[in-house]
């Protein structure tokens, strides 16, 4: 049997032993250093140990433990990078979970925030100024400001004149010495001369160096005048003077080589949000980089180029425009312009412009822009649906690559079709060109397999060729992504002998013993692109379209307790390749660790599916495995519940109801005890919070309804909050109000949306109960004539899966809030509102998209409306929250701590357990949002 490629030596648990000692969390299990091994690039590394320090200080300190023990440092946060940057050996230093600060200060015209903050919630705080950061990558959902500055990232828009080295104005920089360098300060050179002599003497010595050798500096000026990822920053030493400035300025795009950002503030752009998008098709290629110079003169923000090839890959999207599935595609290409602007009339002038402009283009067909916020967002999703077509639909065992390179915009043409042309001679079908057309910058994708030495020798062939290509035509080889492991072979072909000298004198002098993240950026190994690379094992079906992005990290609930969704997808994949290498004590292990930090702290939310660009709701495979790992008492247990779901529920709520009326450390006590006994994930946890039971379901007959009411069992098992008659006694009282009849089905108290059985995996229960709550809901709804109205939003979510599972797809099912805002609201008379109210959105209402409404019936019950900015799923999950308790602690931490600072009138949500979950986090009383409106409204 081969040894374990984990396997943790003396130096691992001496490291993690005196990491320990200086109060520094650290991680050494297979699972914590497998999980973290796995990053968007296609390299893979195993760290000796995974650490999650707290602030700047514990970061030095453990940047100091590892240096003691001969160990490499190189530092996490979003882990959405594709070269390489992110992955190591030594120690892993995941900068995410403690480093979130945000502030915004002069009135949002600068950005104060740590680095473990995404793009996403910093342009959230920005919003309500008008405001947001230059930099506008497209993975903003996931990566975070010390990503964003470590790769100098750009984006769509931001060119090179708006991105990361543009706009950074000062940051908190902890050097490998241990030193912490505040560029912000008045006299921060001063203090680095004093503090650190050698690098301020150094740094003024190659800036003399390299400003007094005119080809040096004509070399700098050429390869940064386009996007410039490659190697060090070295134009730092032409823009500026003070060594702690060109210090800052080398340390944005050096990819955690030099320093720690342990924060960055920044310098914000406008936000304008006044738009106009055209798909303008060309006959070909040419015609269209012929129109970029135009296009460009125009003012257009983005200008993003497809090739002939993205454009057959869009028409198999199901979201794609009629004109462009309807297209026989030849040798046709697009660009993709919108026009943003700061007002309506900006944006009309532009609008009026544009028709002579694209009469004088030689267009396949005619272009016009398009203001309709829908017809914008499929424009859009043409252009970045093409990773999710190209890369979900990917042979299983292959990775996904995704390069970028820029060339002077006047090359461009000539590049693309030489890249073509490699595509073509080394077999890679279906590789797709597209990207930032405006700047010279494109992207194009690649479908490889590493565990196969003729793909691989293919692979080394085409980027040996490929970077010839690209510096034959002036180019960078990297525009955005970051040189990082892919690339660090190239940097001195790419900048020549004497600023690749520079650039190692540059690291020798700010990190004299190589412990930040060697290999990446620099190296000796003139094959250091092709060792390490990622295999990928087949798994499960449910999620082996996984390209681990890491989009879907920042939406999951226990993405700081246990893992996240593509850590859970990765896990399978380690133990599949542990399972195929013969490795079984490893396999083993992270069995016996995945029940927990994989299935039985997964809330099955959901949300990583509306963040994950190939669409997989990780969900669906811990359903699974819960199911697998159900015994045949428990399956034969749920089962006989299902058929008597009436006096569960009666006996839950009593049962809750005696229990209220004890004082509540009894209940505690006794519910400890059987957890202790039957498992934690078997038995709930009582908590002080929890309500007393509540009432059975009334049934309502009107002979001519508008809907169907089905309530959900929750207000049954759980009763109102303190002061409210529940959500049902509300939502009817409104209708009534409103001249909106109702019926419920004959049989209510003895049906549920059946997410229970499902979210356990509980299948023959779950069986049950879809085909009972199918036939009654077709009769109650008049065979579909009628709408379904629910008043739990998971319960809501829960019933369109079980109809659609039953093939019952002719009944619409709309959660309550929305059909109060659709047909209720309109017919009742306006009350006297409440000063301020907090909402907890749901990750089913985000799921069913109905926050809007949500909204919508806030406003009729205050006059101030605020969604916390750290919103998430509460991960409370039915019974989750009282099973693992501290899971819903952990998810809702960031998300309590802006609803302690907002002081509101009220606190609102549209799902009873959710309520229970926030009540529990904030101290607060959350109520169902139709209990409010209730209450408001004149009766």
């Amino acid at each position: 049997m081969r040894p374990s490629p984990i396997a943790r030596d003396v130096k691992t648990s001496e490291l993690a032993d005196d990491l320990h000692a200086r109060g520094v969390p650290v991680g050494i299990r297979s699972i914590d250093r497998l999980a973290a091994a796995h990053d968007a690039s296609h390299y893979l590394l195993t760290p000796q140990a995974v650490a999650t320090p707290h602030n700047a200080v514990e970061v030095a300190s453990a940047v100091a433990a590892a240096a003691a023990h001969g160990v490499s440092v190189t530092f996490r946060s979003g882990g959405t990078s594709l070269s390489g940057q992110a992955g190591t050996d030594g120690l892993l230093i995941d900068t995410r979970q403690h480093f979130r600060q945000i502030e915004v200060i002069d009135r949002g015209e600068r950005v104060r925030t740590g680095p473990g903050a995404t793009v996403r919630a910093v342009n959230m705080r920005l919003l309500r100024h008008g405001r947001k950061l230059g930099p506008d990558p497209a993975s903003e959902i996931a990566c975070t400001v010390g990503g964003v500055v470590a790769n100098n990232s750009s984006g769509m828009a931001c060119g090179v004149e708006q991105n990361t080295y543009r706009t950074l104005d000062s940051a908190v920089l902890v050097l490998p010495s241990g030193t912490v360098v505040d560029t912000s300060l008045p006299d921060a050179d001063e203090r680095l001369r004093l503090s650190e002599p050698r690098i301020h003497e150094g740094l003024n010595r190659l800036r003399k160096r390299i400003r007094e050798d005119s080809t040096s500096v004509s070399r700098l000026l050429a390869l940064h005048s386009i996007k410039n990822t490659m190697g060090y920053g070295l134009n730092s030493f032409l823009d500026h003077d003070r060594p702690v400035d060109i210090l800052e300025h080398l340390v944005v795009g050096s990819e955690g080589t030099l320093a720690f950002v342990a924060e960055a503030t920044f310098r914000t752009v406008p936000l304008k949000t006044h738009l106009a998008t055209a798909l303008l098709l060309f006959p070909d290629l040419a015609a269209a980089t012929s129109s970029l110079t135009h296009l460009v003169a125009a003012g257009f923000a983005t200008i993003e180029l497809m090739d002939a090839t993205s454009l057959r890959v869009a028409q198999r999207d199901p979201g794609a425009t009629d004109d462009l599935a309807s297209l026989r595609v030849v040798d046709h290409a697009a660009l993709l312009v919108e026009f943003q602007e700061a007002s309506a009339s900006e944006l009309e002038l532009k609008v009026a412009q544009s028709a002579e402009i694209f009469a004088a283009l030689p267009l396949a067909f005619p272009g016009t822009l398009s203001t309709d916020a829908e017809r914008r967002a499929q424009l859009w999703h043409i252009r970045k649906g093409l990773y999710t077509l190209v890369a979900g639909a990917r042979p299983s065992g292959t990775t996904a690559l995704l390069e970028d390179i820029a060339v002077p915009v006047d090359n461009l043409y000539a590049t693309c079709i030489d890249l073509i042309a490699l595509f073509e001679k080394h077999g890679y079908s279906e590789s797709v060109i597209f990207g930032h057309a405006k700047d010279g910058n494109i992207h194009f994708m690649l479908n490889e397999r590493f565990d196969d030495p003729d793909s691989l020798a293919r692979y080394k062939d085409f980027t040996d060729e490929m970077v010839e290509v690209v510096l034959g035509h002036e180019g960078t080889l990297k525009a955005e992504h970051g040189t990082g492991r892919i690339m660090a072979p190239f940097v001195s072909r790419q900048y020549g002998a004497e600023l690749y000298a520079v650039m190692r004198e540059v690291k020798a002098l700010i990190d004299p013993h190589n412990v930040l993240n060697p290999g990446v950026l620099l190296t000796d190994d003139p094959e250091g692109h092709v060792h390490n690379l990622k295999t990928a094992p087949t798994v499960e079906v449910e999620v082996d379209r996984c390209v681990e992005c890491g989009y879907c990290e920042p939406a999951c609930p226990s993405k700081d307790i246990t893992l996240t969704p593509r850590e859970r997808i990765v896990i399978r994949r380690e133990m599949e390749r542990a399972r195929e290498i013969g490795d079984f004590d490893l396999l083993a292990e992270l069995e016996h660790d995945y029940v927990y930090d994989g299935v039985e702290t997964c809330a099955v939310d959901g949300m990583c599916q509306t963040a994950c660009p190939v669409l997989i709701n990780t969900g669906d495979l811990v359903r699974r495995l819960r199911g697998e790992a159900q015994g045949r008492t428990a399956q034969a247990g749920w089962k006989a519940a299902a058929k008597s779901w009436d006096a569960v529920t009666l006996a839950g709520g009593v049962a809750l109801t005696v229990t209220s009326k004890l004082p509540a450390v009894l209940p505690a006590l006794a519910t400890d005890l059987g957890r202790a006994v039957l498992g934690a994930d078997t038995v709930p946890h009582y908590s002080g919070e929890l309500p007393a039971g509540g009432s059975r379901r009334r049934k309502l007959d009107d002979p001519d309804p508008a809907a169907v009411y089905f309530a959900s069992c929750t207000t049954t098992m759980f009763g109102p909050a303190d002061g409210g008659d529940g959500v049902s006694e509300s939502f009817t009282r409104l209708c009534e109000r409103a001249g909106v009849p109702l019926v419920t089905p004959e049989d209510l108290p003895s049906l549920c949306c059946g997410t229970p059985w499902k979210s356990k995996g509980l299948t023959e229960g779950y069986a049950v109960m879809k085909d009972r709550v199918a036939a009654s809901l077709l009769k109650a709804s008049r065979g579909g004539r009628l709408p379904v109205v629910s008043d739990a939003s998971s319960c809501t979510e829960g019933l369109e899966v079980l109809l659609e599972a039953a093939g019952e797809h002719g009944i619409r099912v709309i959660d309550a809030v929305a059909f109060v805002a659709e047909s209720v609201l309109p017919g009742l008379e306006p009350g006297v509102r409440l000063s301020s109210i907090v909402l907890h959105p749901t990750c089913s209402s985000t799921r069913l998209g109905i926050n809007g409404a949500l909204t919508i019936v806030a406003s009729a019950v205050a006059e101030e409306v605020a969604v916390p900015d750290d919103w998430g799923c509460c991960a409370f999950a039915g019974d989750r929250g009282m099973l693992h308790p501290e899971l819903t602690a952990s998810a809702t931490a960031s998300e309590s701590a802006g609803v302690d600072a907002a002081h509101a009138s009220a606190h609102g949500s549209l799902n009873r357990t959710c309520e229970l979950g926030m009540t529990r986090a904030t101290g607060q009383p959350y109520r169902h949002i139709l209990e409010l409106l209730d209450e408001v409204v004149p009766r």
